[in-house]
């Protein structure tokens, strides 16, 4: 058995590990990111996936001429660009919030 290949005495950080957390902390931090990366692709291909199927619609059922989609493109871009922007704002205002005010030991206040 090698000697580094023990657990090191508590409160000494570990490679891998955020000090003073544990193992599952940084997976549920990786689990989250990737949460909220998916849910931030949903909102914008949504919106430009249902003007695409609302000017489909109405240019079957009604007979509209195909130029709708140009708008309904724009329209869905502009949506989605709308959500990204919420969620940037919100991911930044949360990352300002869990930022921790720790001082270095070379810190002067």
């Amino acid at each position: 058995m090698r000697a580094f290949a023990k657990e090191p005495p508590h409160g000494v950080p570990v490679a891998g590990r955020p000090e003073g957390g544990t193992p599952l902390k940084g997976l549920y931090k990786a689990l989250e990111d990737i949460v909220w990366l998916t849910q931030l692709g949903l909102s914008m291909l949504l919106p430009l996936l249902l003007c695409l199927g609302g000017c489909w619609w109405a240019v079957n059922r009604w007979g509209w001429p195909e130029w709708v989609y140009l708008p309904g493109v724009f329209l869905g871009l502009a949506a989605g660009a709308q959500n990204f922007w919420v969620f940037a704002r919100e991911r930044m205002e949360r990352a300002k919030k869990e930022k921790t005010s720790r001082i270095g030991f070379n810190s002067h206040q």
